[in-house]
């Protein structure tokens, strides 16, 4: 399938759209643009400007602070409509209740080791949560360092039963993965960093550099690609965002690209994950191609750090219904993008939306209320941590 990719790069937009004659008959398939800009991948299927996001789009919705005073949080999801949990990387997890962030955490892991990028990261409601009231986080622990994915019990003030579903993950002080989401399918996907020993993506042995996919009990789906394992794709280097398409059932994820330490820095990567495909990495990366191996769908460079990601299934703001949305670290903000309705190979477009002057975020979800709700990571040892950092940030539309 026809996949195009996109690279950031200074005024490289403005010459390719004024260049299209001579774009096509060079036979090439990439275009570019200025972090921030909007790009269009095809200009056949352009939307109007009242259509896009952007500053019209601004019009229709505002942010306002949940809570504040949380300490590097990771990942946020709801139990009821008026509470939400979120693991802090230092090994808590919190409730916020009714816009409250309870002072006494619901549950505080004491082995967590929280050294480097890792520590408490992953959080996922069970599907069946009404009746069983589970859910599951992951977190690195030991040494040398693995990560463990836990199921515990939610009794309300506080959880309970801890019991250990995976473990033995290889994990790093860096590239540990660890998003946790059920799927439509309700099983549990798990992705993996290649712990900074790159060839462990590649290697079919290794949990490392993976997107894992696991009943709930631990035991392996009997319709994975391999019905002896765990791996559902491979190639990876860290995957920190995965979400499913409301409509064609789909599935994305976001990637960080290499760091100079281990190639040219930049080529994150936004990817359509399909069982069994092997992403590329380390053989591949940037717009190297290779057989065998998938494409990504979009490419940043220089680099965003893109980390948590959803798609918007509301129609509380008739924008962004059906889009893809992702959160940026190094890029400070949420990109929006739209699949091709015909095409899952394939974006129409994406941008960042104006003016979130938050500083770095890590995770976002549709709330029940069909509001945004996304975190801050300004205390992570990489940003600039504002007053009250950090937050739980709502993006809802006008009243």
């Amino acid at each position: 399938m026809n996949r195009k990719y996109l690279i950031f790069g200074i005024f490289a937009v403005f010459f390719l759209i004024l260049a299209g004659v001579a774009w096509n008959y060079l036979g090439l398939d990439r275009k570019t643009s200025t972090p921030g800009e909007k790009v269009v991948l095809d200009e056949r299927e352009k939307v109007s400007p009242e259509d896009q996001t952007g500053a019209v789009a601004e019009k229709e919705w505002v942010t306002e602070t949940v809570a504040e005073g949380l300490v590097v949080p990771w990942s946020l999801a709801f139990t009821a409509e008026n509470r939400m949990l979120v693991t802090e990387r230092p090994g808590r997890v919190r409730a916020i209740v009714d816009g409250e962030l309870l002072e006494k955490p619901l549950y505080t892991f004491k082995d967590v080791s929280s050294t480097g990028e890792e520590g408490l990261m992953g959080l996922a409601i069970d599907p069946h949560y009404a009746e069983n009231r589970y859910l599951y986080v992951s977190y690195a622990y030991g040494s040398p360092l693995r990560v463990k994915v836990v199921r515990l019990k939610d009794e309300g003030e506080a959880l309970s039963e801890p019991t250990v579903i995976l473990d033995k993950i290889p994990a790093a002080q860096y590239h540990a993965g660890s998003r946790l989401k059920f799927g439509p399918d309700k099983a549990l996907y798990i992705t993996t960093g290649d712990a900074t020993d790159k060839a462990l993506a590649q290697n079919m042995q290794s949990l490392a550099g993976k997107i894992l996919r696991i009943n709930t009990d631990g035991s392996i789906p009997e319709d994975n690609p391999d019905p002896a394992s765990l791996v559902y794709s491979y190639g990876h280097r860290n995957p920190q965002g995965i979400a499913w398409d409301p409509y064609s059932g789909e599935m994305y994820a976001t990637e960080h690209g290499p760091s100079v330490f281990d190639g040219p820095a930049g080529g994150d990567e936004v990817n359509h994950i399909m069982p069994g495909a092997n992403y590329g990495w380390p053989l591949v990366s940037h717009e190297k191609k290779l057989d065998g191996t998938e494409e990504p769908l979009l490419l940043f460079t220089p680099a965003i750090a893109p980390s948590g990601a959803t798609f918007y299934s509301s129609d509380k703001i008739p924008q962004f219904t059906g889009k893809f949305f992702w959160t940026a670290l190094k890029g400070e903000g949420v990109f929006m993008g739209t699949v091709d309705v015909e095409d899952p190979d394939d974006f129409d477009d994406y941008e960042k939306l104006p003016n979130l002057d938050y500083g770095r975020i890590r995770d976002i979800v549709e709330g029940p209320d069909g509001a945004l709700y996304f975190l801050t990571s300004n205390r992570d040892g990489r940003g600039k941590p504002q007053a009250g950092d950090d937050k739980v940030i709502r993006l809802r539309t006008k009243e």
